[in-house]
């Protein structure tokens, strides 16, 4: 019991810290007068969809503040979320972000875990691509594939589905982030699963089109993730709510 004890020392310590931080530095928050700065951490096709609703309203809102964006990716070929998605917890709690949106809601209780809306993954190709007209699951493991990875690691989710099968693909390219790789498809025959509502978004203005997958590639949960002690910030608690709004909107849009 007492190494228990001297265990939970330290982190117990380090959230009273944070809180007597907080309540030291606590003013009056007007989003009307307000210059701050927040920063949120998102995959680039998750903060392109919060994006648009989320500065509307802050431009009518709270013209003075500024959003800064840091792209978020899983580590690429972990078998889980957790680990997976563990270097962006680590970040969040380290005050790297003020708010992490991500496709992972597993986390301790000392996390406040909000759905924003959900997502699923269809697959993206230029239009014309001999797989539109053939969708099925040969056809997808004998093309050549994109994967979108953060350090060049071509083995995803895609890959654990596919083996599950007792199949496997050729991942010819990996690029850093999706927007980026809407370039890449449209100028090739490569093909890669890609979030719905983001390639409805912005798939038209490359001539990329999404093609329901042959065998079912994920449907997640899109959750904005704030340690709970950092809600006592009220202009932290502004922004977590205006994030919510957005999704209720990416909601409303195309998917």
């Amino acid at each position: 019991m007492r190494d228990r004890a001297t265990e939970l020392a330290e982190p117990v310590a380090e959230i009273l810290a944070r809180v007597r931080r907080v309540i030291a530095s606590a003013e009056p928050f007007d989003p009307a007068r307000s210059t701050r700065r927040f920063t949120i951490g998102a995959p680039d096709a998750v903060s392109s969809v919060l994006l648009p609703p989320l500065l509307d309203q802050i431009r009518l809102l709270a013209p003075g503040i500024d959003i800064g964006i840091r792209q978020l990716l899983p580590r690429q070929g972990e078998p889980s979320p957790t680990t997976a998605w563990s270097d962006c917890v680590a970040e969040l709690e380290a005050r790297a972000m003020d708010v992490a949106v991500i496709p992972f809601d597993g986390l301790p209780a000392r996390f406040t875990v909000d759905k924003l809306y959900e997502e699923d993954f269809v697959v993206a190709t230029r239009a014309g691509h001999r797989f539109a007209g053939d969708p099925c699951l040969d056809a997808y493991c004998s093309v050549q594939h994109m994967v979108v990875s953060n350090n060049g690691d071509p083995n995803g989710f895609v890959d654990r589905v596919l083996a599950e099968r007792g199949l496997s693909r050729r991942v010819a390219l990996t690029v850093p982030n999706f927007m980026f790789g809407l370039a890449v498809l449209a100028q090739t025959d490569l093909i890669s699963a890609y979030p719905r509502r983001f390639l409805a978004m912005y798939g038209g203005r490359f001539g990329v089109v999404g093609v329901d997958a042959p065998i079912r590639l994920g449907h997640f949960n899109i959750n904005s993730i704030v340690p709970k002690v950092a809600l006592m910030d009220a202009g932290l608690a502004w922004l977590v709510g205006l994030l919510k709004q957005s999704g209720n909107a990416a909601r409303t849009g195309p998917a």
